[in-house]
């Protein structure tokens, strides 16, 4: 059986994006980079919503430019080669390979992709995170917790939900960045 893995970069004060939308606070140093690479190489699909898929479609292309680092031509080959859902009502057809569109979050179909894959999945997107977790599918959370307070934007976990969490591993980056690992306790 598959583990539900979210994981973000997310504030100080818990947001992945500020109140204009703006993320570029959260891009990793190599350092985290190549970690956050580790974390990625077991995973064998990314469950997406459609603003979180046009962002992460970038790495389609990515290990093209010839003045990418090393991290990030890996990273990009670690994501084309996972499948990819992604959940959209607008969207008509994927622009990557190894993508499916799916009209609609459906937690039963979500628990039967865990049961059968081999490989672990994760949701990406806070919006679909919520419906994930609120469904309590997630297992583990991998936080990336930036040394910025935003004040305010998108919330990185959903208002109204309990999960209890036990803390598997901690680690401090040298720009600041702490990654916090947690498993959801049933």
């Amino acid at each position: 059986m598959a583990t539900l893995i979210y994981l973000t970069i997310l504030s100080l004060d818990g947001y992945v994006e500020d109140n204009d939308g703006n993320f570029d606070w959260a891009r990793p140093d190599e350092e985290v980079h190549v970690f956050v690479n580790d974390l990625e190489r077991p995973v064998g699909t990314y469950l997406y919503g459609r603003k979180m898929y046009e962002v992460m479609r970038y790495w389609e292309t990515a290990h093209s430019a010839v003045d990418q680092s090393p991290a990030t031509r890996d990273f990009a080959g670690i994501w084309r080669s996972a499948e990819k859902i992604v959940y959209s009502r607008t969207l008509e057809k994927a622009s990557t390979a190894r993508t499916r569109i799916e009209r609609s979050f459906n937690p039963a179909a979500i628990r039967q992709v865990k049961e059968s894959a081999e490989r672990d999945i994760t949701v990406g997107g806070p919006e679909l995170a919520a419906a994930a977790i609120k469904a309590g599918l997630v297992d583990e959370y991998h936080l990336f917790i930036t040394p910025i307070v935003m004040g305010g934007g998108k919330p990185s976990l959903p208002d109204n939900v309990r999960v209890k969490l036990e803390l598997l591993d901690q680690r401090r980056f040298g720009n600041g960045v702490v990654h916090l690992h947690y498993r959801a306790v049933p």
